[in-house]
């Protein structure tokens, strides 16, 4: 009796909150968003404009003073091809797989990269490096890896038994294999070469080349623009497969076409600057956070902005107070390991 007029006066407990899947429905939500908005462009802003002018040697305003800038220019831009591939092909993957604690790259692309890279050098010495570079080369590269991706989402998302979580186990055993090869060549090749060779196998923005950029650049905004006009299918597909066939979505069709577009800005990235495996569960970790919404219409926009800060802020502070500036993808992938094992490890909702 007690109980009843206890809960007749206080009515039911609140439930606690969620984040909504519609698109920041309350203005207090709106107000949080544009300010998440505000706060990284800033940051980003300010990152970018300080890895420009700060510790430039020349006088400002001087000639060599705005040749350093349009050097270290080259140097952002790669950054934000890299952010808006890593971010939105991670989001994106990530939705139509139904896992928030994968990436791409567990489809072999950056082991098919380590092998390129490796078997260069093995058959060809230190040139071998060499041969590999170049737009031509660097649009092979591309060409390699989009199709090695597409041969395998259309051999097993089609037929009879056609299953994505076999597509995933087969991708990680063949990244397995691809990884073993590359270490039994990395072991024959001489002490310069593996020298040499390592510095590729990091990923470095130091490894792009300003020509890659003019082959680059089409290729990551048209399938970014391509993934986020899609936000609302997608947004349907994160209702899982039963669902979005009962909305009237064609499930598969729709999973082949993000599939291909994630695979050819996963292959841009990867080719551009090399591996950086863990910085895309990190920034689509953190942009869910932060966009406190499932809508990819918001969620895009965040997480490319975080992946931005993050690239930029690591190398602005390592570059300028640590003086270390080839380790900031050691520290990136480091702290996006230890979120990956924060997260699989947490108990409770993402």
């Amino acid at each position: 009796m007690a109980e009843t007029t206890a809960s007749r006066v206080s009515g039911p407990l609140p439930s606690p909150p969620e984040r909504s899947p519609r698109s920041l429905s309350t203005g207090r939500a709106r107000r949080r968003y544009r300010t998440v908005v505000a706060v990284l462009t800033v940051l980003a802003a300010g990152f970018g404009f300080g890895l420009l002018v700060w510790d430039n040697p020349m006088p400002p305003g001087s000639d060599g003073f705005w040749r350093i800038a349009e050097l270290r220019g080259t140097n952002l831009v790669v950054m934000a091809v890299v952010a808006i591939c890593q971010a939105v092909a991670t989001v994106s993957f990530q939705t139509v797989t139904g896992n928030r604690i994968i990436t791409p790259s567990i489809m072999g692309f950056e082991a098919l990269y380590v092998v390129i890279q490796t078997t260069a050098v093995y058959f060809l010495g230190v040139a071998g490096l060499v041969a590999v570079q170049g737009v031509t080369q660097f649009t092979l590269q591309l060409a390699v890896m989009v199709g090695f991706a597409m041969l395998l989402y259309g051999w097993l998302l089609s037929g009879r038994y056609a299953n994505l979580q076999i597509m995933l186990l087969i991708g990680i055993i063949i990244g397995g294999g691809l990884a073993s090869v590359s270490t039994f060549m990395q072991r024959l090749l001489t002490p310069s070469e593996f020298d040499v060779l390592a510095a590729r196998l990091f990923g470095n923005v130091s490894n792009a080349d300003a020509s890659y950029l003019p082959v680059a650049i089409p290729l990551c905004l048209t399938a970014s623009v391509l993934l986020w006009a899609s936000s609302r299918r997608l947004d349907v597909v994160a209702l899982g497969r039963d669902a979005s066939t009962g909305l009237g979505l064609n499930h598969r069709r729709e999973t082949m076409r993000v599939l291909f577009l994630v695979s050819v800005l996963m292959a841009v990235s990867t080719a551009l600057v090399g591996p950086m495996t863990f910085l895309g569960f990190l920034v689509a970790t953190l942009a869910y956070q932060f966009a406190d919404s499932h809508d990819h219409r918001h969620v895009f926009p965040v997480a490319v902005l975080t992946c931005f800060v993050v690239l930029s802020g690591a190398y602005f502070v390592m570059r300028n107070i640590f003086y270390a500036n080839g380790v900031v993808s050691i520290i990136i992938e480091l702290v996006g390991g230890l979120v990956f094992l924060f997260v699989i490890l947490r108990k409770g909702r993402l």
